[in-house]
């Protein structure tokens, strides 16, 4: 089973509290580690779990884990956990998961999931939206699509993020977050495989060629899996074809780095912009 078998891989490192006096982690942290990588394996498809599984009307259970030891691990060891779904049956799916060290395979397993009503337990057939999903993921296929459009068109997906993230999680008051700015806006919105809005941002008109993105939300569950910067891009692209020849933003100082790796450079000092208690500072990149 070499590394090239999988797509998604899980990067970890050893802690001491997972290992023994021999510096050599215990048999039952591995299914913990595997346990893990399947959080992420659920992310990586774009799907907030528990949302996801309502929506499909069931929920996933372990039917079976079995693992088999080739070497172990180590403290401090930077491992990664590879996952891939090999098949699904009626109500059944496979994975297989390979643990590497570099390239050296440590530990294997094989995981059989059940798709079942979560109020009795009883299998269900695997929805068909959900076997596609698996299917093309494994084929490298995009998992999300990503749509701009103006605010009567896309006002109720993108508003609803909005409401999640900025209302309900960071507690701005809602009289702050709605603007006349929304019905200028060009608004793009990032939708996964079900149809769930999973991030939002808007582009404001330019002036003298310089325009502004802001507005920028993802759901909480499935940060750092790409889909703010898919958004992004997307308003890029809609500034740069209307002749626009810099973005401008206000970003939160907790997502600096994000924005840094995708070409933008910070400006001037940190601030609170209108009032909220939330640290921003000013970033801008060229088109």
């Amino acid at each position: 089973m070499p590394r090239s078998d999988f797509r998604f891989f899980h990067r970890l490192r050893v802690r001491w509290a997972e290992v023994d006096m021999q510096k050599i982690v215990f048999n039952a942290h591995y299914l913990m580690y595997f346990d893990t990588a399947m959080a992420d394996y659920w992310r990586a498809l774009a799907l907030p779990y528990e949302e996801a599984m309502h929506a499909m009307g069931g929920d996933l259970y372990v039917r079976k884990a079995t693992v088999e030891f080739n070497a172990s691990a180590r403290v401090d060891d930077v491992l990664d956990v590879g996952l891939k779904c090999v098949r699904v049956g009626n109500s059944s799916i496979l994975f297989h998961g390979g643990l590497f060290r570099g390239d050296e395979l440590l530990v294997t397993c094989e995981l059989v999931y059940v798709f079942a009503d979560p109020a009795t337990q009883t299998p269900l057939p695997v929805p068909q939206v959900l076997r596609d999903l698996f299917t093309d993921y494994e084929a490298g296929a995009n998992v999300r699509e990503v749509e701009t459009g103006d605010w009567a068109t896309l006002g109720e997906a993108a508003g609803a993020i909005r409401r999640t993230v900025f209302i309900d999680e960071q507690r701005i008051p809602e009289h702050m977050e709605w603007d006349e700015d929304d019905a200028t806006c060009v608004h793009a919105v990032a939708r996964n495989r079900l149809g769930q809005t999973i991030a939002t941002g808007r582009l404001l008109p330019a002036k003298e060629g310089r325009a502004r993105i802001g507005r920028m939300a993802v759901h909480r569950t499935l940060r750092g899996g790409g889909h703010g910067a898919a958004v992004l891009r997307a308003l890029e692209d809609a500034a740069r074809a209307r002749g626009d020849r810099e973005v401008v933003l206000s970003a939160q100082c907790s997502a600096e780095r994000f924005y840094a790796r995708l070409g933008y450079v910070a400006s001037g000092e940190p601030f609170e912009e209108d009032g909220i208690p939330i640290p921003h500072i000013e970033m801008h990149r060229t088109l």
